[in-house]
């Protein structure tokens, strides 16, 4: 099958693995938001943030360490158990240790004691499935790699449909009902974490057929090389997490406390008008990274690099302008309480700093490869610094479009310094005249639309058909050399 062929259909496999568990979730904000007041809704946001922040530090790069290491060794064997074994023990080290000082984590973080255990739990159910999942990814099995992914959401989903909605309803019309016994008032919080935390569990179930196969030999050799790798990989994470998840905290603190958690709300609500930029990111992530190590030993393989961030490009300025016209009929959907809407101001800066992320990834392709991983860490903690100080300047003075302002500039200025550092040590033959051209003109029309005709919808859907004849007309022909040949 022809290499970007094959990159596609499993990218598609990837981003349905994606978007299902991301939509299943997306549904929980409603649920969310109409079962609990304003500040329960906060608290859980804040505690989420930071659940994204330590699954980065639990996995410390082993995934894409993986990757590397498995696709190109003979001793395949050696790095599943010996990756295993590393996760196995961290993570055992970090449930003893936060255990014993649960009591000074919470107050740390200001998680209430009560909800630290199930934190605690869940991040090491998660954390153990880091390497599973990338043996499915590394072996070009997508399908199950999505079946199980859909499967954790889809669990958790009904559970907390059940603890949230249909236990209480249970319980009220038949007290004396066995449900009684399980039903406890004012528990929302709780059974939202335990609803995570038995979907966690039965997700490691059902990767526990790489455990139980695996061989348990340690190469300390290996593994001092995977965590050479992975250590900068980790260092990236937490900056991109920090991006992405940290300014929800540092509004919390920065904003007076009447109104952060109902901003906090607002933003985060309108922020997720760019689930769909995200999604595709992520997925066409998912699907580059085994074909990066794969393919690097082949002849020339910038070339083929340099051809799927074009098309990524293509795709993505479609996306960035797609959701731009359309926002005023997305959030109707996504976000039916107006409460929210307020916040809508913010949603172009949030996709373009999305599309931003996703062609970082892969202009990233350069450190991978190369095992120049620290060069990643270092971009990625200026991205995260910018985050911080412009978040720390401006959210006095502009609330949450200081936190949008500051994602869109931290993503971009990464997303530059990857490029001129590549150049230097890795270069891409990257067709920029294109790049440029599908970026420029997707960025102008969406301004055109979403503010200078303040969001028309006939206006903006002759922009985005103008948009999609001036891609037709140019990529029709390289397109059906990719699909229909074989």
């Amino acid at each position: 099958m022809n290499p970007l062929k094959k990159l596609f259909k499993q990218t598609f496999i990837y981003g349905l693995a994606t978007v299902l568990p991301r939509m299943f979730s997306f549904l929980l904000v409603p649920l969310y938001t109409y079962v609990l007041e304003t500040s329960g809704y906060g608290k859980v946001s804040v505690i989420f943030a930071w659940f994204a922040i330590f699954n980065v530090i639990l996995a410390y790069g082993m995934e894409t360490a993986f990757f590397r290491f498995y696709s190109n060794t003979a001793e395949k064997t050696k790095v599943v158990s010996t990756s295993l074994i590393s996760i196995l023990t961290t993570t055992l080290v970090f449930v003893i240790l936060t255990l014993s000082f649960q009591t000074n984590l919470g107050e740390a973080l200001n998680i209430d004691a009560k909800y630290i255990q199930y934190v605690i739990y869940i991040l090491a159910l998660d954390a153990l499935v880091v390497v599973p999942f990338a043996w499915l990814r590394a072996n070009e099995k997508p399908t199950r790699y999505a079946l199980i992914k859909i499967a954790n959401v889809t669990i958790n989903l009904c559970l907390n449909v059940f603890f949230l909605l249909g236990l209480p309803n249970l319980v009220q019309a038949d007290p004396d009902s066995l449900f009684s016994a399980v039903y406890k008032p004012n528990f929302e919080i709780s059974y939202i974490f335990i609803s995570n935390l038995i979907a966690s569990g039965i997700t490691l179930l059902l990767m526990a057929r790489v455990y139980i196969r695996s061989s348990y030999v340690f190469d300390k050799r290996i593994w001092k090389k995977m965590i050479r790798y992975s250590m900068p990989v980790m260092v990236a994470g937490i900056a991109f997490t920090i991006n992405e998840v940290f300014d929800r905290v540092l509004l919390s603190e920065l904003l007076p406390s009447d109104i952060a958690e109902s901003e906090i709300g607002k933003y985060s609500a309108c922020y997720k008008l760019a689930l769909f930029m995200t999604l595709f990111g992520t997925a066409f992530r998912l699907g580059i990274e085994p074909f990066f190590f794969s393919h690097f030993s082949t002849e020339n393989p910038q070339k083929a690099y340099a051809q799927i961030t074009n098309y990524f490009v293509i795709l993505g300025s479609i996306i960035l302008l797609a959701v731009i016209v359309f926002a005023d009929v997305l959030k109707v959907f996504l976000i039916p309480n107006a409460a929210y809407w307020e916040a809508m101001q913010v949603v172009p800066l949030i996709i373009l700093a999305s599309f931003f992320l996703g062609i970082y990834h892969n202009l990233s392709v350069w450190y991978k490869v190369t095992d120049k991983t620290k060069y990643g860490a270092y971009i990625s903690l200026i991205g995260a610094v910018l985050t911080i100080l412009i978040n720390y300047a401006f959210i006095p003075k502009w609330g949450y479009v200081a936190s949008a302002i500051a994602t869109l500039v931290a993503y971009g200025s990464m997303m530059l310094m990857s490029y001129v550092f590549g150049r230097m040590y890795y270069p891409v033959p990257y067709n920029l005249r294109k790049i440029l051209f599908y970026l420029l003109i997707s960025v102008l029309f969406s301004v055109l639309s979403f503010y200078v005709f303040n969001r028309n919808l006939i206006v903006g859907s002759v922009l985005l058909l103008v948009f999609l004849g001036l891609v037709y007309k140019l990529e029709n022909d390289k397109l059906k050399k990719i699909f229909l040949k074989r």
